[in-house]
Order: C-alpha cells, then sequence, then structure tokens
C-alpha cells in the first residue's frame, strides 16, 4: 500500500481552500497543527503551500527529502529559494490574479484614505477633537495615477481609478500602446510617470530590476 500524499500548509489559507486539498488518502497538515515543527514535518512531506512570512529557502529545503512541489498563494515568489527548489527537483507555482480584485480595491482604499486623510481623522475623533477645515482633503477625480506594471492587478487598478475620474498614466515594457489605448491608459517612461502623477502604485514583482524603483530621486521627480 502507497504511503499518502502529505501536504503541509505552512500559513493560514481560508478554510475552503483547505477543504479543496483533502482528497481520500491525502493528509493536510495546517499551520495551526504545526507548532515550530515546520522543518521536521517536511521530511516527509510530498507538498508544500506558503504565502507570505514563511521564507522557503535553502535552510529550509534541505529538510524536505520528498518535497515535489511548493504552491505560493500569492502572485510572486520572491521568498521561494527558485535555485535551490531546481536543485532538489522541486517545481514552484503560485497564483497570478487570484487577488487581483482585493488588491485593487485595497489600493484604491489606501488613495482616499490619503486624500481624506482618513487615519488621522480617526485619531483626532478617538482623541475627542472636531478638526473639520484641516480634514478637508481633495477629491481624486482629476488626479493622475501613475501605475507601474500593468498585469492582472495594475489593470483592475486601473479600472477602478477610471471610475473615479482619474488619469492613468502606467510604465509596462511587456504591454503594448494599443492594448494600454484600449483601456484608456497612456504609457510612459518611468520619469514621464514620476511627473506627471499625483499617485503612485507599483504592481511588479521583486526583481534586481524593480528593486528601489521608487526612490528619493524619484519623488523628488513627482509633480
Amino acid at each position: 500500500m502507497s504511503e499518502p500524499v502529505k501536504i503541509v500548509v505552512a500559513e493560514k489559507i481560508s478554510a475552503s481552500a483547505v477543504s479543496q486539498l483533502k482528497e481520500p488518502g491525502w493528509v493536510v497538515l495546517t499551520s495551526d497543527q504545526l507548532d515550530g515543527r515546520l522543518s521536521a514535518e517536511l521530511e516527509s512531506a510530498d507538498a508544500l503551500i506558503v504565502r507570505s512570512a514563511v521564507q522557503a529557502d535553502a535552510a529550509l529545503l534541505s529538510h524536505a527529502k520528498k518535497l515535489r512541489v511548493i504552491g505560493r498563494a500569492g502572485v510572486g515568489v520572491d521568498n521561494i529559494d527558485l535555485d535551490a527548489a531546481t536543485r532538489q527537483g522541486i517545481a514552484v507555482m503560485n497564483t497570478p490574479g487570484a487577488n487581483a480584485v482585493a488588491v485593487a480595491e485595497q489600493t484604491l482604499g489606501m488613495m482616499l484614505a490619503m486624500a481624506r486623510h482618513l487615519c488621522r481623522a480617526d485619531a483626532l475623533m478617538h482623541a475627542g477633537k472636531w478638526e473639520k477645515k484641516s480634514l478637508q482633503g481633495t477629491e481624486l477625480r482629476g488626479k493622475t495615477l501613475g501605475i507601474a506594471g500593468l498585469g492582472r492587478i495594475g489593470m483592475e487598478v486601473a479600472k477602478r481609478a477610471r471610475a473615479f475620474g482619474m488619469e492613468v498614466v502606467a510604465h509596462d515594457p511587456f504591454v503594448s500602446v494599443a492594448v494600454a489605448k484600449e483601456q484608456g491608459i497612456r504609457l510612459a517612461s518611468l520619469d514621464e510617470l514620476y511627473a506627471a502623477a499625483d499617485y503612485i502604485t507599483l504592481h511588479v514583482g521583486l526583481t534586481p530590476q524593480t528593486t528601489g524603483m521608487i526612490n528619493a530621486s524619484a519623488i523628488k521627480k513627482m509633480k
């Protein structure tokens, strides 16, 4: 009789996602069952699921004698050592687009909070103060949003920004002018984006090319 497939879910994911993993003959070990024994449990695991907190680096993967696949419940794979996984014959997968709408809505929520000083307003109200004039804020309508990265999330952000009446400027060397134009987006270089944008949002993977994309020099170029 063959051994059951063992899946280690190293971080908390939704209950519905866990239920999808519970096939007959499969053993699913969730994060609240690990109790600090991740390395030990990986020795007999066939699959590992992570999000952002767990670093699946070479040291951790050295314990994974049977591991065949690592799945990341997220867009990037920057917390997974791809070289170490490749050396051990472990496939690495992620879930691009799965959280695109949620992230896009969060992005607009953060922009609204900035425009309307919501965090400061909350703190003042809790302090028993009413400073209405200083909290007037501004509208998003008519402002320019700069988007670095027009993947699934970037496109969802652009749709919502345009619904707010914003102009959208974006930088993505892998998106054609025609595709951007269909969505009402103007493509530009990074320097042009910095100069035009009232708000900038990044939706790119962490790579040597994107590290430090927004720095002090870039901020100085913003209007």
